[in-house]
């Protein structure tokens, strides 16, 4: 039987336990750091950018930043929506001269974690609504000879040296800008060197010509950045103004109507793939001709800034209608690499080697210098 005293000093501890056991049932578990909530993108936003980026994306006024460096306008569908989240994570984790940018932008590698930064750069992509832009993750290396999907702003210069007798260097000067979110127009203009010597002088004689100049354009029909894919329709036309003897030109107009497929892969990898027709306007001048191109690839990522390298390998194959000569197979190992800190700016070499008839065709070994122009001038961003 207990006592009146021990009675009361139960009835003592009882009214102190009960009232800690109720704070920690009805909310003091929150007080446990295990439990709390991870910040949301917009709380790390408002947190961490919206000083200088802006509430809404559009950017702080000079007068409040007390700089005049321009800032990006995150509501402009245009430009936000080119760039992957691996990029925008590596200029907000590393600062502005990680992509060639002011270093006024600071880094937050050291205050945020990747998954924060991450939870920003996909709050920053709801600030623009027209989602008819694909994303620019869609937006694959290029590579030698097959036709991406997705629509760019790039100059390219492009040159291949066939190794045979006579010999031949060939160039393309391709300009591509796109309009609006789905449409891209191209600009070709073929030019080169040609071996014209003759065999009973044993002269070297080299001649220049310009080639057969060709319009494009190009139009994304679906992307969708969940699925990874992007689908494109495009056609291309070649006027007859080059110089056949000279080896460049078919003295012919010719149409190219095709379709190019992007997708993206596990693991950093990607699959391209383009199929189209070959139609000339005179068939005594040049045969129609179907042909289908794949390339398979991986990007890894270098150093802090994350400079990109992309080795590829294309099968290309093509097959005339109307002569007897057999499907023609041709495989194409080959490298992207970004030579400025931008990224903007960059180097294919690769090969293109027969895989058949190797006695009549020849490698041909190819190079490119691509500029993504909208990104900034060439010389920016080093």
């Amino acid at each position: 039987m207990i006592r009146h005293d021990e009675a009361n000093q139960a009835a003592l501890r009882t009214s102190r336990i009960l009232p800690a056991l109720l704070v920690f049932l009805l909310g003091g578990a929150n007080l446990c750091p295990a439990a709390a909530e991870t910040p949301s993108g917009r709380d790390l936003y408002r947190q961490n950018c919206m000083a200088c980026h802006g509430v809404d994306g559009t950017g702080a006024p000079a007068s409040m930043v007390g700089f005049d460096v321009p800032l990006p306008d995150f509501t402009d569908s245009s430009f936000a929506s080119r760039e992957t989240a691996g990029d925008w994570v590596v200029v907000a984790r590393e600062g502005g001269p990680a992509r060639g940018f002011s270093e006024i932008m600071p880094a937050f590698g050291d205050a945020l974690t990747e998954t924060e930064l991450l939870a920003i750069v996909n709050y920053v992509h709801t600030f623009y609504t027209d989602k008819r832009w694909a994303r620019g993750e869609l937006n694959l290396p290029r590579a030698l000879v097959t036709t991406k999907a997705f629509p760019e702003d790039e100059l390219v210069l492009s040159t291949g040296y066939r190794h045979e007798d006579p010999g031949k260097l060939s160039n393309k000067v391709i300009y591509e800008r796109r309009l609006g979110p789905h449409n891209q127009v191209e600009l070709i203009v073929p030019f080169g060197w040609a071996d014209q010597s003759s065999a009973a002088t044993n002269d070297t004689d080299w001649q220049s010509s310009i080639g057969d100049v060709g319009l494009a354009f190009k139009r994304v029909m679906f992307h969708s950045l969940e699925t990874g894919s992007i689908v494109s329709l495009g056609a291309e036309v070649f006027a007859p103004t080059g110089d056949k003897d000279r080896r460049f030109g078919s003295d012919t107009t010719v149409f190219e109507p095709y379709l190019a497929y992007g997708q993206l892969l596990p693991l950093e990898c990607f699959f391209q793939a383009q199929t189209g027709f070959i139609v000339p306007c005179d068939s005594q001048e040049r045969e129609d001709e179907v042909f289908w191109r794949g390339v398979l690839g991986h990007s890894f990522f270098t150093g802090a800034y994350e400079r990109a390298w992309s080795p590829m390998v294309e099968i290309l194959g093509s097959k005339k209608f109307t002569s007897r000569v057999r499907t023609q197979w041709d495989i194409v190992p080959q490298i992207q690499i970004n030579l400025n800190t931008r990224q903007h700016v960059r180097l294919g070499v690769g090969a293109r080697i027969p895989l058949n008839d190797k006695d009549t065709r020849k490698p041909e070994y190819i190079v490119y210098l691509l500029w993504d122009w909208f990104d900034g001038g060439f010389f920016e961003g080093w």
